[in-house]
C-alpha cells in the first residue's frame, strides 16, 4: 500500500492558519460541505464543492451523508488546499474546486507536468 504523505502547507503561510474542530456542514443550494478556518484569529468560512469531493475524495454522489464521509476522508488534504489558497488570498473565504487538488497534485510532486 502507498502513503501519500502531505507537506504541511500552512507552516509556511504569511498568517497563523489553523482549523478548529468542528463538524463541516451541507449546503444543499451551493451543493459544498462548509467549514471554518481560522486566519489570525478569525474565523473565516470555507466551503468545497460536491464535485472536489466525488473527484477526489471518493463521495459516491452529491447527497449530504456521501459529501459528508468524503470531507471527514479528506480532512487533512482539504486543510492543506485550503490552507494555501488562503495564504494566497490574504485570508478572504474560498471555495475549493476540483482544479484545485489536481494543481496540489503537481506542485507536491503527485502527477507529471504537461
Amino acid at each position: 500500500m502507498n502513503a501519500i504523505l502531505l507537506r504541511p502547507a500552512y507552516e509556511d503561510a504569511t498568517m497563523r492558519i489553523t482549523f478548529p474542530d468542528e463538524t463541516p456542514g451541507f449546503d444543499g443550494s451551493s451543493l459544498s460541505v462548509q467549514f471554518t478556518a481560522t486566519v489570525d484569529g478569525e474565523p473565516v468560512i470555507c466551503a468545497i464543492t460536491a464535485e472536489a469531493l466525488e473527484d477526489h475524495f471518493g463521495a459516491p454522489s452529491a447527497l449530504e451523508d456521501a459529501l459528508l464521509a468524503a470531507f471527514q476522508r479528506g480532512r487533512l488534504r482539504i486543510r492543506s488546499v485550503c490552507a494555501e489558497a488562503l495564504d494566497q488570498n490574504d485570508g478572504e473565504s474560498v471555495v475549493l474546486h476540483s482544479g484545485l487538488f489536481r494543481i496540489e497534485d503537481l506542485d507536491a510532486g503527485h502527477g507529471h507536468a504537461a
